[in-house]
């Protein structure tokens, strides 16, 4: 065993790649979870939100797994503190997913970065400070889509905008996203503004 191995094993950076690997892990089991009560109240496209990170989130784990590669075949024991976000509103999982993402981003992931440098792994600190990043970049996408569903703008503009059906791709400029898609009759909530689309 090499001296950098031995002290990654005895390092606080471990455990803090276990207690994120943990965290992503269950965030991704929540959005799935918030995926489905989005679901049953008829908005596919909150849906799509969540299950879009969701897979995001599951990759973030697969890295901080890796990184614990000199971990295998032990037991990581790590205490940790997690939400437990259940809501009956879609609103409610927005928010709650706005917060845990900055939570994430501005405190989690920067600490355990500025650790891992001091510890002497840069290449997990700087991992750490890339997914810090883009967990930035969930909490401003739910917080877009948290905010337009409290202005009751998620399928209605003040101006003209075009609105994308998810399931069909079909694109209308519109003052409201149309009851029905024209082309492959799926609901409104099928519907979203085209800046917000992936892939636009």
């Amino acid at each position: 065993m090499s001296d950098k191995t031995d002290a990654f094993l005895h390092s606080q950076t471990r455990e803090n790649l276990m207690r994120a690997f943990a965290g992503e892990s269950q965030a991704r089991n929540r959005y799935t979870i918030a995926a489905g009560v989005a679901n049953k109240a008829g908005l596919a496209v909150i849906q799509g939100v969540f299950l879009f990170t969701a897979e995001q989130e599951k990759v973030h784990a697969k890295q901080f797994y890796s990184a614990l590669e000199d971990c295998a075949g032990q037991t990581v024991k790590v205490d940790g503190t997690y939400p437990v976000d259940i809501y009956s509103g879609v609103l409610d999982y927005l928010r709650a997913a706005q917060h845990n993402e900055y939570q994430e981003w501005e405190h989690d992931y920067d600490h355990f970065a500025k650790t891992a440098m001091s510890e002497g792994f840069p290449l997990v600190g700087k991992l750490f400070e890339n997914i810090a990043r883009v967990e930035k970049t969930h909490g401003d996408r739910f917080g877009k889509f948290a905010s337009l569903m409290e202005k009751d703008q998620l399928f209605f503009s003040d101006v003209e905008v075009q609105w994308m059906c998810l399931h069909c791709g079909f694109v209308v400029e519109a003052t409201a996203a149309p009851a029905h898609c024209p082309v492959c009759r799926h609901p409104q909530g099928y519907f979203v503004r085209f800046e917000l689309a992936p892939w636009s």
